[in-house]
């Protein structure tokens, strides 16, 4: 070995006149072992350029490599297979950026750096085993139904889907080992009692706001969060667990179909002798039986109905794929409150009391104002204003409403970077905020008064019922930030969500629909005018009030309330009551086109 090495020494002080040789492996000298074969390196990139060619100790090439070469032909390796010139505890893979030609086409190549983990590594759990039989079937039966139910409108049929969904979510969290929790499943009960809104009203809003507030609740008790940041990510779990779920379940239902004790195939083949047993004698029957007919008519879905069989399909492949997402889910959750910021950098007493006592003033000065102007009357508001009582109210009404989204807004970061270093700054944050609090109360109070005093003189409407109903709830929120003030705040993020699950059940089962119609009557009766073309336009939830009517009002305003005749699953029981109204007393036919275009004065009976 010493000779090879004084002979490249050699080699460089002199030069080599016949340039480079071919940098291949060196034949080995008789008695010295082969050279030992390299692993392959790890893949590369191409930079694109070409420079030095590096070959890898070990590495066999036949043809000499191209680019700038070193002007001495690489020495024989040792036994162990490294160069015999090689610097000691050198290795055959070069340091940087760079790494040898290993195509041998003379281009340099890098290694690529290695890409950050993505942010919900950290939070996400591990990919559950495959699904179980009770949870397969729990998805197929969602998906069977979501394909014949949902295909003819919203109503019972949304808390039939939500029995096989919740199963399979149970399932699947049993089968990795999740023992529910109590406020799971409160949170649960909650979204199925959300669900009562779509069977009890017809108006389309309320229903659609229940829905969403059931599926919130429904994402909660399947992650379990508990600050708020889960309360508020929990919602997207399922939604990112789509295409998961999917190859999850593909998997278990592989798994399920290749033999063995849990075999999928001899329950799909029941299934479908029984499915083809029922339809044949089925058919039979009923050819046989109007009344059987009749009977069977209304509780089989028709699948020709106007929907369509391809929208069924549709249905049914989402119903399948958010049953899977959901029993996904509940075996594997997403640990969003492992996202949640910490907590803020605390602030001197100055610096951070100033801005909210000078804010406290200032809420105290309006709410003196405001006393002095709705507790004295329509004649100070005139004195003042110029403004009618109605037209004062409605001017303001909207600040308000924003003033206290800002207020929670401002306490939200306050609490945030409170001074926190002892008793007196906690009492002087529970001062500050407490008085900011009690006054927000005070101008939601305001806020209500003032639609109130405008609903009175114009009436109710969609958009005054809610953003009066919202204005209530801010301030149900506002008490349970006072009460987390004084008995600490670790409830407060599901202290809230569970008050507005609370108001969107109230406002729904309230029939919003229902209270429009009866106000506007009741203010026609008192001598003002009716607004007759909205109140043909509202639900079948405001059929019993609107029946009231003399004619021809009375059928001007029900022309226009549609009450289809669907299925008993797609019936509410409001359009079920509307129905029996209607078909009791049936709407005439008056002319009703001057009654629809011009407010309808008291003298029109």
């Amino acid at each position: 070995m010493s000779d090879g090495v004084e002979g490249n020494e050699e080699r460089r002080r002199t030069g080599d006149a016949a340039g480079p040789e071919p940098q291949g492996v060196p034949e080995p000298r008789p008695g010295e072992p082969e050279p030992a074969a390299q692993p392959d390196p790890a893949p590369l990139v191409k930079a694109g350029t070409a420079g030095r060619t590096e070959a890898r100790a070990g590495a066999k090439t036949d043809e000499p490599a191209t680019g700038e070469a070193d002007d001495a032909a690489p020495a024989a390796p040792d036994a162990s297979g490294t160069p015999a010139d090689a610097p000691p505890d050198s290795t055959d893979t070069p340091d940087g950026p760079e790494a040898p030609d290993e195509a041998g086409d003379g281009l340099r190549y890098e290694r690529l750096p290695d890409a950050p983990p993505p942010i919900l590594d950290g939070v996400r759990a591990r990919p559950p085993a495959p699904p179980g039989l009770a949870t397969l079937v729990a998805a197929a039966v969602t998906a069977l139904l979501s394909g014949l139910l949902l295909g003819d409108g919203l109503a019972v049929n949304a808390l039939i889907l939500a029995l096989p969904l919740a199963a399979g979510a149970w399932f699947a969290a049993r089968q990795a080992g999740r023992r529910p929790r109590r406020s799971s499943l409160c949170w649960g009960a909650g979204g199925l009692a959300l669900l009562a809104v779509p069977v009890w009203s017809d108006a389309e809003w309320p229903t659609l706001l229940a829905v969403l507030a059931a599926a919130g609740l429904g994402a909660l008790a399947l992650h379990g969060c508990r600050k708020w940041s889960g309360v508020l990510l929990a919602p997207l779990g399922p939604v990112l667990a789509v295409r998961r779920a999917l190859v999850w379940g593909w998997r278990g239902a592989r798994e399920r179909t290749a033999g063995g004790e849990k075999d999928l195939g001899p329950l799909l083949r029941s299934v479908l002798v029984a499915v083809v047993l029922l339809v044949v004698f089925g058919g039979l029957f009923a050819a046989a039986d109007r009344a059987f007919a009749d009977l069977l008519g209304s509780l089989v879905p028709d699948v020709d109905g106007g929907s369509g069989v391809p929208w069924r399909l549709f249905l049914a492949v989402l119903g399948l794929a958010a049953a899977l997402a959901v029993a996904h889910t509940a075996a594997a959750p997403t640990r969003w409150d492992g996202l949640g910021p910490g907590p803020g950098r605390p602030r001197g007493r100055v610096e951070w009391a100033l801005p909210l006592v000078l804010l406290d003033l200032l809420f105290a000065a309006f709410v003196a104002v405001q006393a002095a102007v709705l507790l004295r009357g329509e004649d100070v508001v005139r004195a003042s204003n110029g403004l009618t009582y109605s037209e004062y109210a409605r001017e303001g009404f909207w600040q308000l409403l924003f003033a206290t989204v800002l207020t929670l807004a401002v306490i939200s970061v306050a609490v945030r970077v409170a001074p926190r270093s002892g008793p007196r700054d906690l009492l002087l944050v529970r001062a500050v905020l407490g008085t900011l609090c009690l006054l927000t109360l005070v101008v939601v109070a305001s806020a209500v008064r003032r639609m109130d005093l405008y609903m009175g003189e114009y009436g109710l409407t969609r958009l005054r019922l809610s953003v009066v109903a919202m204005e209530l709830w801010l301030g149900a929120v506002v008490l349970l930030i006072l009460a987390a003030g004084v008995f600490g705040a670790r409830l407060l993020p599901r202290a809230v969500l569970a008050s507005a699950a609370v108001a969107v059940l109230a406002f729904g089962l309230a029939s919003p629909d229902k209270l429009i119609a009866e106000s506007n009557l009741d203010a026609h009766r008192d001598g003002r005018t009716l607004d007759l073309r909205y109140l043909a336009g509202l639900s079948a939830d405001a059929v019993p009030a609107l029946d009231r009517l003399d004619e021809p009002l009375r059928s001007c305003a029900l022309r226009s309330i549609a009450v289809p005749d669907a299925p008993w699953y797609a019936t509410s029981l409001s359009q079920a009551r509307a129905h029996d109204i209607l078909t009791a007393r049936p709407v005439r036919n008056h002319p009703c086109r001057d009654l629809l275009t011009d407010d309808i004065s008291p003298s029109v009976r």
